[in-house]
């Protein structure tokens, strides 16, 4: 018996100074990926995205504390499609983390998960605005999109972690049925606005107006990052006219001065929309595009 407690006590001993299992760190580049990775890793990952809520993600102020973040994850997520590529390569050269360098598995670009909209034909170049050449990257606006993104992203945390795999892999299942279970709701409570025209500011909806069946006729912006001027205005006041527009619909970083002039010229309702990737810490997808559902369905 005393053997048997002294080998006991050893155990116990030895179980107390083994390291703790850690949790996987995951760097995302927007909001809308940290909280999805968050959903599927739960208690066993430690997530933290690089762009703030209030930002627009195409612009993002490389400071070295992002680095720093960077120099600390086993994952980085990116929206890909070049959002980031204006400010994410600065941030990974310096980090010094190959770990998370494209071609690594802790690199998941994830606009590689889902079929992209709005590739452009032929050459590409500056005159034509902001326009991405893999593809429009604001896929995360159809949750369709997001069922992909997600195990995807549960998948990858298997690999990285497999000692969790399980873990990840039923987190993304519950994910999943909440998703699916919170989209036939939203889908139903905007079914009769499948064909209605709508306007834009920016070039960013496509996603979104794919999967509810709404038609944008014409953006602000005549094209796209570039500042709308007056001959653009009476075109788009035309357009809206002849359509018979309402509802102008934008995401609430861009400027409203001139949503508001043609809202009011053509009798139609200005949405401003919370802006994706972006959205409060804390905030879980399904409750970030329900409040989308509400601003749409109370103007449509």
């Amino acid at each position: 018996m005393k053997r048997v407690l002294s080998v006991l006590v050893a155990l116990c001993a030895w179980l107390s100074l083994a390291p703790a299992a850690q949790a996987l760190t995951v760097v995302a580049t927007t909001p809308d990926l940290a909280a999805i990775s968050k959903a599927v890793g739960r208690e066993h990952v430690k997530v933290t995205a690089l762009a703030l809520h209030t930002q627009d993600p195409h612009f993002v102020d490389p400071r070295p504390h992002l680095a720093l973040d960077l120099a600390r994850a086993d994952l980085l997520l990116v929206t890909g499609a070049d959002l980031e590529v204006g400010w994410l390569a600065t941030l990974q050269v310096g980090s010094r983390n190959g770990a998370i360098q494209p071609g690594a598995p802790g690199f998941l670009d994830c606009s590689s998960l889902v079929e992209l909209l709005e590739r452009p034909s032929g050459k590409v170049d500056r005159a034509q605005g902001d326009v991405h050449p893999a593809g429009n990257p604001h896929y995360m606006l159809d949750p369709r999109a997001v069922e992909r993104v997600a195990v995807g992203i549960a998948k990858r945390m298997a690999t990285l972690d497999p000692r969790q795999k399980n873990a990840y892999l039923e987190n993304a299942r519950a994910f999943l049925a909440e998703l699916r279970k919170a989209r036939e709701v939203w889908e139903k409570r905007l079914a009769s606005a499948r064909g209605a025209e709508i306007v834009t500011y920016h070039k960013s909806l496509g996603y979104l107006s794919d999967w509810l069946g709404l038609k944008v006729v014409e953006t602000i912006e005549p094209r796209p990052g570039i500042p709308p001027n007056p001959r653009h205005v009476a075109h788009v006041v035309g357009v809206a006219r002849e359509h018979k527009v309402r509802v102008i619909l934008q995401e609430s970083w861009y400027p409203t001065t001139t949503s508001r002039l043609i809202a009011k010229k053509v009798g139609a309702t200005l949405v401003q929309m919370p802006g994706m990737p972006n959205f409060p810490a804390g905030q879980s997808y399904v409750a970030f595009m329900s409040e989308i559902v509400k601003r749409l369905d109370d103007a449509l």
